[in-house]
């Protein structure tokens, strides 16, 4: 029993090991979070393109709302982090302090249902990418795996799905709509914006205007 339960110990180790190989030169085929909106919505819709290919409005857009400190941390923002306790701490709705390279971790290998378990593990995977894919790796798997939508997933998809372009083409505003629905994308609709959503539009869209890709 003891020599099964080790085997199968090493055999996740391996696979963890080569999953986040492999993840430094290939999109994830399949997500936990895909499946699940899969099961829930009856769609996956995904195009995962370069980097490079993304344009750069929406590559702002997204940083300005989410984590616009990524090249200058490693990985673990401790300002927003303790920001995040303090609000917290008040009561009222929750404000979480991730950084894009956790945010990647939990969406390539994780899943979404928080507890302490996936929070340590997403500070393990967190660490290593950091370490091994580099920041454009890991902005790329970002804007290719996050969730922009019912069902909806990268910032492609996304483009084509609210404004039937290419990311590359889309227009500042245009690109500010999409990222205004993160962290939620469930909840917030860019087509049928609600107040809350159209003050975090022009926000980003301030925001955008300081925000350095490198």
């Amino acid at each position: 029993m003891f020599r099964f339960i080790r085997r199968i110990i090493w055999l996740l180790i391996i696979l963890n090991a080569l999953a986040v190989v492999l993840g430094r030169y290939f999109n994830p085929p399949i997500t936990i979070t895909q499946i699940s909106a899969f099961a829930e919505y009856g769609r996956l819709q995904r195009e995962y393109i370069p980097l490079s290919e993304m344009g750069t409005n929406v590559q702002k857009a997204v940083l300005a709302s989410e984590d616009q400190s990524f090249f200058h941390h490693n990985g673990f923002d401790r300002r927003e982090i303790q920001a995040a306790i303090e609000h917290n701490r008040k009561g009222g709705s929750l404000r979480g302090g991730s950084t894009i390279s956790q945010q990647t971790a939990k969406n390539v290998f994780l899943w979404q249902k928080r507890s302490w378990i996936r929070k340590g593990l997403e500070t393990f995977y967190t660490f290593i990418i950091e370490k091994f894919w580099g920041k454009e790796v890991i902005l790329e798997r970002y804007l290719n795996c996050i969730e922009m939508g019912r069902g909806v997933f990268g910032v492609e998809a996304a483009a084509k799905y609210y404004f039937g372009k290419n990311s590359k083409d889309l227009d500042r505003s245009e690109a500010a709509w999409i990222a205004a629905v993160l962290p939620n994308p469930r909840n917030y609709d860019p087509k049928n914006p609600d107040g809350k959503l159209a003050w975090k539009h022009r926000w980003i869209l301030r925001q955008m205007q300081t925000v350095s890709l490198k």
